[in-house]
């Protein structure tokens, strides 16, 4: 015999004698159609898929070069759940993305498996689900839940999932379960870590409060509103250490002891359409950013905002411990507002150029004390050769003390002007410069 083909007999042998529990562990990381079929191998195999601990289905699979039909599919995730009727499922993943099911459907799948003691739960699916909330709330099993679906949750006043540890919803509308509208939604998250939400709509009349003392990561993607909004979500954490939010902040975001967030990304967007907003909006603005001053590093976007909220920016706090700035859709005043209030800033990152700036008003500005203590990396995206923008740069080269990086990212449309950028780099590189050691570099938007 081949030596070869003996050490492979071997080690089939060796895969073979291991505990029924460990081939289990082993086929749970399968798709649990390949999971079953591993059945052929031999007579020793066919009930091993039995063992498995993780459910794993997923209608866009191919079989043999095809994918089941629906009829097929169905019948294919009933029968398996009927042969784990009575056992503990660890895990279940359902990737629905090729066919509509009937809603009671999927319905029952999940429920049928939040009963037995599920710790990790992840479903995505296009279409419309009634999810049952009391299957759902009373799993305390749950460590990891991923709902990526279009369903309705109705929420109970007061919810608590004890052991969870991970939260990723998006597309899911979360409604009061109470006839009344008096109390808050209340959810209790003992060792929740991560928390993410995606395209969910809240409930516009009651607060929901959020009690998750060890969450770290907290991320609000909200979709744009069509309503008004008279509710907030509050979230009660005391070890958060990175908060993300994108929207148009109709819902108030109350953050209870956020001096330990460390990294924020705010993105406001307004649907032009409802600019009657605007007011509101920059209430909101104002009291978030007042919320998160004591972070390190900062990505603040908005987009479609400013030119009819200016007054996001007056009265900024004071950024104590701000390192790392990044800014989109700024104008002059903002940016020195910006620059004065952050003494420790190390990086500031334009990333679609700055407006409204008045030269006169940028050469009585006193110097930033950012500028003579800390202030390293200046990088300028969306560089339109405006003379307020080469003020900006003059002005970054004449007072930053320390100044390390200089990097201007020219805008797409001067490739195709006649402006000579021979000319105005060469300008730009014979400006006065404080820091000796400071070395200008020069891209276009793709980096070269």
């Amino acid at each position: 015999m081949d030596s070869n083909a003996a050490t492979e007999v071997g080690e089939m042998d060796m895969i073979s004698n291991l505990h029924e529990s460990i081939l289990g562990h082993m086929l749970s990381f399968l798709p649990t159609i390949e999971a079953i079929r591993t059945n052929v191998l031999s007579k020793s195999w066919i009930d091993v898929w039995k063992s498995i601990k993780c459910l794993k289905f997923d209608d866009s699979l191919l079989i043999h070069g095809k994918k089941m039909q629906k009829e097929e599919f169905v019948c294919f995730v009933n029968t398996v759940l009927f042969h784990f009727a009575n056992s503990t499922i660890q895990g279940f993943s359902l990737c629905l993305t090729c066919y509509n099911y009937d809603s009671p459907q999927v319905r029952a799948w999940i429920s049928s498996v939040l009963e037995r003691g599920v710790q990790k739960l992840n479903i995505q699916y296009a279409d419309k689900v009634l999810l049952s909330s009391n299957s759902l709330f009373s799993c305390i099993s749950l460590v990891e839940l991923v709902l990526q679906m279009r369903c309705t949750l109705n929420v109970p006043i007061s919810a608590c999932l004890p052991n969870l540890q991970s939260l990723h919803i998006s597309g899911v509308r979360l409604v009061s379960d109470s006839c009344t509208c008096s109390n808050d939604i209340s959810l209790s998250f003992p060792v929740l870590k991560v928390f993410e939400a995606r395209g969910c709509e809240w409930s516009t009349m009651q607060d929901i409060s959020i009690q998750a003392p060890l969450l770290e990561r907290l991320s609000i993607k909200n979709s744009l509103s069509n309503e008004a909004c008279k509710s907030a979500i509050k979230v009660f954490s005391t070890c958060l250490t990175d908060f993300s939010y994108e929207g148009d902040l109709e819902q108030e975001i109350i953050l209870f002891d956020p001096s330990s967030i460390r990294s924020a990304s705010i993105v406001i967007v307004i649907d032009e359409d409802r600019m009657d907003r605007i007011k509101k909006l920059v209430f909101q603005a104002r009291k978030l950013l007042g919320q998160i001053h004591q972070v390190e590093q900062l990505k603040l976007l908005f987009y479609k905002v400013l030119i009819n909220a200016k007054g996001i920016f007056n009265h900024l706090p004071a950024f104590g411990r701000l390192t790392n700035l990044q800014l989109n859709e700024v104008t002059g005043e903002a940016l020195l507002h910006f620059l004065h209030n952050s003494p420790f800033l190390d990086t500031l990152v334009l990333l679609n150029g700055v407006c409204d700036l008045n030269k006169d008003v940028l050469a009585a500005a006193s110097v930033p004390l950012c500028f003579l203590s800390s202030f390293r990396v200046f990088q300028f995206n969306g560089f339109n050769v405006k003379e307020h923008e080469l003020c900006l740069v003059k002005f970054v080269l004449a007072n930053a003390a320390i100044l390390e990086r200089v990097t201007i990212c020219t805008a797409f449309w001067l490739r195709y002007s006649d402006i000579d950028m021979g000319k105005v780099k060469g300008q730009i590189l014979s400006l006065p410069k404080y820091s000796r050691s400071c070395m200008i570099k020069f891209c276009d938007v793709n980096g070269s």
